[in-house]
């Protein structure tokens, strides 16, 4: 009976270590020649980018975002439902905060997730003159959102996955910060379309996206909608 326990523990071990993608070694790169808008550090071959600092807040309440960026389609895309969970990571001065906080309604949380004390503090300034009340400031790190266990339906990355510092490892705390079935989504500016007038560091096509998040087996690929004038919006689902 030992013997026969021991095989199948040691089949499921080949199994899982079969499955279980494998990290590239090392898993980051730093270059002394490198784009002047990123910061050195290569994973899987793209360049990571500057953060946006709050001194540029401005740009983000820019009143033609709307129109230039169709977010109004991008927060339909989310599907969001009353009483649902989600988290805004990079979120900024709470421009999508204060548009997903009316769908998921009082019952529902949203959590607002900056490194940068200064845009949260601008976050809670806007919250407060909107009378928001479900809105939850965290103030993370680079490599952690500081999100409870899985408490999230979904979470929102606009724009910033490409500034992460540790996109790896922020991948698996946000995995972790998931439940069973919850949603990772990236909306990102298209890198196929050279006509969106972004810095190509603050690009990501959908290819380069895909290929990162493949490093998870706890995530799988859910769909990609591109209705928006100049992003895309790619859709995982935690299994």
């Amino acid at each position: 009976m030992r013997l026969i326990l021991s095989v199948f523990l040691s089949l499921a071990t080949f199994a899982f270590s079969e499955e279980a993608p494998k990290l590239p070694v090392p898993l980051y790169e730093t270059r002394a020649q490198h784009s002047r808008d990123g910061i050195g550090k290569f994973f899987m071959g793209r360049e990571i980018a500057h953060v946006m600092g709050h001194q540029a807040a401005g740009w983000l309440e820019r009143p033609e975002r709307e129109q230039e960026e169709r977010t109004d389609l991008a927060v339909k895309a989310l599907d969001l439902k009353p009483g649902e969970a989600v988290a805004d990571i990079g979120c900024g001065t709470g421009y999508y905060v204060s548009r997903m906080s009316r769908i998921v309604g009082e019952k529902g949380t949203i959590f607002g997730v900056e490194i940068q004390q200064e845009m949260l503090d601008l976050m809670l300034r806007k919250m407060r003159l909107m009378k928001i009340e479900n809105v939850k400031p965290i103030l993370g790190d680079v490599k952690d959102p500081k999100l409870p266990a899985e408490s999230c339906d979904l979470i929102l990355l606009v724009d910033v996955y490409h500034e992460l510092d540790f996109p790896y490892e922020m991948t698996r705390a946000m995995i972790g910060a998931l439940k069973k079935g919850g949603r990772l989504v990236l909306i990102e500016f298209r890198k196929e379309d050279p006509k969106v007038p972004i810095k190509e560091l603050h690009k990501m096509s959908e290819e380069q996206v895909k290929k990162e998040m493949a490093l998870h087996a706890e995530l799988e690929w859910a769909a990609t909608k591109t209705d928006l004038p100049q992003q895309h919006v790619i859709i995982f689902k935690k299994k």
